[in-house]
């Protein structure tokens, strides 16, 4: 992509006063094998007399445009925009050209499974990418109707949002011609194609489709994704009483995709890891759940009112991921999925508030390049985690009622932040004004303490104290809970309770006063706010000697965020969450949350902690996963989770032994199946070894001859410890000819913990390396690859010093220097939680 090829607000504002009523009518040609298709776009459109605007349209070659039955100067055609001559009130434009497939998730993505040699194509254009498929207006305000004309191979499928409404075939290909749609923006009309595997269902009087490639169809287990799936409409529709807009509603698993879901009107393509290939437990399920229901409640939030523009973003996605999570535990069998958001969702969320990059909720989006950075944890987590306390400051039932009717004032248009503040306070009675700017304008996460005084095990004086950061002082009004809970016949059971308004740097708790003291003090007892809490030593001791006697799911996944928290932010040595991890895990059932505390495990004993920690910390952990292996219920989730944590962390040679004999097939766990991907998982582990034998990631990669087996493969070579492999993964990432989706592969199996003096050389080369993925511009390629190649798991203070003065180069766009910040960022925390652990 050109390095200036952007859109700015500025200009969308003044091109979106300057037209309406606009439709297309689109039609492409993809029967060809060549690099190109064709591509042929009808525009009308009324606009002002004499306006001058321009097209959006990125492509190899522009045959032809005109305006009114007046050629067009193909002259004029800038890198990626059409100049158009004053329009008339009512024009027509018509552009043919040929534009390129694409190999990195956007635009028209073409992909050849490996397994039978068929193609598949799928769009992906959110935020700017619709204008590599078609000349169009691209931006979210510019809503039209569309109709779309698909010629293809005979014996593919062709699905798009609308559905078929003439379908012809012609010898050796067919013709696919699609109703005429609601209006929807750009970034939400798709095209999926190829010879999909597909089956159908119904959720009342709504068409439900699902597709996947022939080669995954064995795997597909449609039923409960159709089971989710009608879950989700009945608990929305009661919810927003409003019906499904769009008619059909189709979801399509699709190859190398980007994302794990993308919400394109009665389209949604998804992330073929959702197709498990393999045995997964609950977790996984859940998590796919949640990906379904959210693309699930963008048809009303995103689709059918959809932003004006970009600043507005992280309401689009916060509310579809807040709604996930009500969606889940209102309609579906995952009860418990709030436990989950407290770790997964608001931990991905106060991480990314602490970074140097973080910005409001809110945030200010100039142009389309900005959107791209601001898929983030602020975006996402933190922006639902702050709607789950709007909801609880309005009203579950106001704030429902304010939604049905923001859905019926906005219907197929658009709407911003004050539009849907304004339908909340007329069904809550309440001014959110100073709760918008206190939450959504200011950034940074705050700190809540406990203070007190103790006297005859009674407490004779409470406060919580707020902090804030420097950079980012906002003291902010809370509503929490605060709970205290003691020990009784072997349990952690509340004794005390009480919910309050904190303000400022120090609010006291008369309530509390006089209370006897518990063993464990919990500051925001069921997740009313978003903030940072800390616990009193006492607390952390009895965590220690009895987190798994806490029965409440939710307090639990609260304490253990806690713990997290304060290890990140090197107020407790890493190894003491190790320890807590070891001890206590074993008990966790909430089985989201202990994926969860698995990955932090590792990484407290392999990132944070000090590295002459790391044989005893992972040795510790090993031993703790072995007696939670053996004590699982043979076939059950919790013994493939545990086996698999195993397997990760487990060091020596007696360990790598025994990996190697499940791999073979000369040992084994009674009720573990050794399916595909858990022995991928195997492999993984022993390719660290300095022994390992190569010739077993060939012989693997010919046993599952798939794509994503080639991906795997392509991984673990990547993290060989020698100097052959990584040459040849730097080499393969430089030369970036291979589709992202393998490059993402090798990047993230380059740098491994343990391994720093072979990697310390590519430590110097990565400047060079990094400076020339901008070279084009940015893209999601410069993006994805840019993060994963800085060397994060070499931790000195020399690299802190040359990613600073990196990041200082202002010929790097905004978006590189930001991956700079962030990356330094967290290579110094790394140094923090290191020098508290020794």
């Amino acid at each position: 992509m050109p390095a200036d090829h952007l859109l700015t607000r500025d200009e969308a504002r003044a091109r979106a006063e300057q037209l309406s009523a606009i439709t297309y009518e689109v039609t492409l040609d993809l029967t060809g094998a060549g690099p190109t298709f064709a591509s042929h776009t009808r525009i009308h459109a009324t606009a002002r007399p004499g306006a001058q605007v321009f097209l959006d349209l990125l492509a190899e070659n522009v045959r032809e445009v005109t305006l009114n039955g007046e050629r067009v100067d193909i002259g004029a055609a800038r890198s990626g925009r059409v100049d158009l001559p004053a329009l008339a009130e009512s024009n027509l434009i018509e552009v043919t050209a040929d534009c390129l497939y694409d190999r990195n998730g956007v635009g028209l993505h073409r992909f050849t499974d490996p397994v039978d040699g068929q193609t598949f194509l799928h769009t992906q254009f959110e935020p700017f990418d619709a204008h590599r498929v078609f000349a169009c207006f691209d931006q979210p305000d510019l809503k039209a109707t569309w109709q779309l004309t698909v010629r293809a191979p005979a014996d593919w499928v062709v699905v798009s949002n609308a559905a078929v409404d003439d379908d012809t075939r012609q010898g050796s290909t067919r013709s696919w011609t699609f109703a005429v749609s609601a209006p929807m923006s750009t970034y939400l009309m798709a095209v999926v194609a190829g010879p999909f595997h597909h089956v159908h269902d119904r959720a009342g009087d709504i068409e439900l489709g699902v597709y996947c490639r022939p080669s995954l169809a064995e795997h597909l287990d449609a039923d409960e994704i159709f089971e989710i799936t009608r879950q989700g409409f009945a608990e929305f529709t009661r919810a927003f009483a409003y019906p499904y807009p769009f008619g059909k509603y189709d979801q399509l698993f699709v190859p190398e995709f980007n994302w794990g879901g993308m919400e394109n009107v009665g389209c949604v393509t998804l992330a073929e890891g959702f197709i498990f290939r393999s045995k997964v437990t609950d977790a996984a399920r859940q998590q796919r759940g949640e990906v379904i229901l959210h693309e699930l409640a963008h048809m009303w939030f995103g689709d059918l009112v959809t932003m004006r523009w970009w600043d507005d973003l992280w309401l689009n996605e916060s509310f579809a991921t807040y709604m996930a999570y009500h969606g889940l535990t209102r309609a579906t069998r995952f009860r418990t999925a709030w436990a989950a958001f407290a770790n997964r969702v608001k931990g991905w969320a106060l991480n990314q508030d602490q970074l140097p990059s973080t910005h409001p909720i809110a945030a200010d989006i100039p142009d389309s390049e900005a959107v791209r950075t601001n898929f983030d944890g602020i975006t996402y987590a933190k922006g639902a985690s702050v709607l789950k306390q709007l909801v609880a400051w309005v009203g579950e039932e106001s704030f429902f009622d304010g939604l049905a009717d923001y859905f019926r004032r906005h219907e197929y248009g658009n709407a911003t932040l004050s539009d849907f503040l304004a339908a909340l306070e007329k069904t809550s009675g309440r001014a959110l004004g100073d709760w918008s700017a206190e939450w959504l304008q200011t950034s940074g996460v705050a700190t809540l303490r406990p203070e007190h005084t103790i006297g005859d095990d009674r407490y004779t004086s409470f406060a919580i104290v707020q902090e804030a950061t420097a950079a980012h002082p906002t003291l902010r009004s809370h509503r929490l809970g605060v709970g205290g809970y003691s020990l009784r016949n072997g349990s952690l059971e509340r004794t005390v309770q009480t919910d309050l308004d904190v303000t400022g740097a120090r609010t006291e708790v008369p309530d509390l006063v006089g209370e006897t003291v518990p063993d464990l003090l919990l500051l925001n007892d069921g997740d009313l706010t978003f903030a940072k809490v800390r616990l009193d030593e006492r607390s952390l001791d009895t965590l220690g000697a009895h987190l798994s006697d806490l029965s409440d799911p939710l307090a639990r996944a609260l304490c253990w965020g806690a713990a997290w928290d304060m290890t990140r932010d090197a107020e407790t040595a890493a190894r003491r969450f190790v320890e807590l991890v070891a001890r206590h895990a074993g008990s966790e059932t909430n089985l989201p949350l202990l994926h969860v505390l698995m990955l932090r495990a590792a990484t407290a004993a392999d990132t944070y902690g000090d590295p002459a920690n790391r044989p005893d910390a992972r040795a510790r952990l090993a031993t703790a996963a072995r007696a939670a292996l053996d004590a699982a219920e043979p076939g059950s989730d919790r013994q493939l989770a545990w086996a698999r944590h195993l397997v990760a962390v487990g060091d020596g040679d007696d360990h790598l032994a025994w990996v190697t004999s499940l791999l073979d097939g000369e040992s084994s766990v009674a009720g573990l199946d050794i399916d595909t991907e858990l022995r991928w998982a195997l492999l993984s582990r022993l390719a660290l070894g300095e022994s390992f034998d190569p010739g077993r990631v060939d012989a693997e990669a010919k046993r599952d001859a798939s794509d994503i087996g080639a991906r795997h493969a392509a991984r673990i070579r990547a993290s060989r410890p020698n100097v052959s492999a990584k040459e040849e993964a730097w080499a393969a990432i430089k030369e970036r000819e291979l589709p992202l989706a393998t490059l993402r592969s090798i990047a993230a199996g380059f740098w491994q913990p343990g391994q720093d003096e072979l990697l310390r050389p590519y430590v110097q080369r990565f400047a060079d390396a990094f400076r020339e993925l901008w070279e084009p511009g940015v893209s999601e390629e410069a993006i994805d690859l840019g993060e994963g190649l800085y060397p994060a798991t070499v931790v000195d203070q020399a690299l802190l010093d040359d990613t600073a003065a990196l990041a200082a180069d202002e010929a790097l766009p905004s978006t590189a220097r930001r991956i700079l910040a962030e990356a330094r960022d967290g290579t110094a925390r790394a140094l923090r939680t290191r020098a508290a652990d020794r």
